[in-house]
């Protein structure tokens, strides 16, 4: 798409790149934080229940931040479940477990891929010259790194 953005065609073609990647992977990632919600049983169900819920919906405005800038630089947003499943890093969520500790193990470990592949985004996006798309993903990793600490202090 025509775009009036300044940076380099070729820079905005490698963040765009870059940004749809990681769009596949907060996609994935979310859907983990929603079948983790479903599926999570225990004694703390309540609490653990609504923080799966909470961190589903900021895993989402990630992606969908995550999208904008993709389509600020004159990409097309690629989110459609089958588009996601073929292009995501992250491993499959397990199926079969209801224990809310192992839930709590299982999200964290998926959303701390998700955190690496942000930080290795931050550096991609650094060294070629785009610091829009760096801060994006810096402010990303925190507001991640956050949730991840939340989930892990369930298995304290």
């Amino acid at each position: 798409m025509k775009t009036h953005n300044t940076l380099p065609k070729k820079l905005k073609a490698d963040s765009i790149s870059l940004l749809q990647a990681r769009l596949a992977d907060s996609l994935d990632a979310y859907s983990h934080c929603k079948q983790a919600h479903w599926n999570v049983r225990g004694p703390g169900f309540q609490a653990i229940h609504e923080l799966f819920d909470k961190v589903a919906d900021a895993v989402a405005e990630s992606a969908d931040a995550i999208a904008e800038r993709l389509a600020t630089l004159g990409g097309s947003p690629s989110g459609t479940a089958r588009d996601v499943a073929k292009n995501s890093t992250l491993k499959p969520y397990p199926h079969g477990i209801a224990n809310e500790r192992k839930h709590a193990d299982a999200l964290a470990s998926s959303l701390s891929a998700l955190a690496t592949a942000y930080r290795e985004a931050i550096d991609h996006a650094d060294k070629a010259g785009d610091a829009v798309t760096c801060d994006l993903f810096t402010r990303l990793t925190g507001e991640l790194e956050k949730y991840i600490w939340f989930i892990e202090s369930h298995n304290a």
